[in-house]
């Protein structure tokens, strides 16, 4: 995604999208890498965290998000490089703890304006 400023260009990038790292359908390239595609996966968790269909302790909401960051991490200063399944699984662990921590801030503002209100 591309702004235009006064000839100055910010250039937005969400995803690497590298084919290597992609997953392909029928000989195309998904548009994100495969963590990105698991982030999103776990992102449609986000309705049964708001209507208390899953309830996960803050805990392990953060700890759900680490193994994708020590993924990210040995690749990036180790030279160890991950396959798409790990990244997949790592992704979809990032965005269902992404959702539940959404959904715990999000209940406890609630909370707060509900206590300021009455």
């Amino acid at each position: 995604m591309r702004f235009r400023y006064r000839d100055t260009a910010l250039h937005f990038t969400y995803c690497h999208r590298k084919p290597e790292r992609s997953f392909f359908w029928k000989g195309k390239q998904f548009p994100v890498c495969a963590r990105c595609t698991g982030i999103h996966l776990g992102y449609v968790s986000l309705p049964l965290f708001l209507f208390g269909v899953i309830s996960i302790p803050i805990w392990w909401t953060i700890v759900l998000m680490i193994p994708t960051y020590l993924d990210g991490f040995t690749q990036a200063f180790f030279g160890r490089e991950s396959n798409n399944v790990l990244r997949l699984v790592t992704g979809i662990l990032a965005g269902v703890g992404t959702m539940s921590l959404t959904a715990i801030i999000g209940q406890y503002i609630g909370n707060q304006i509900l206590l300021l209100i009455n």
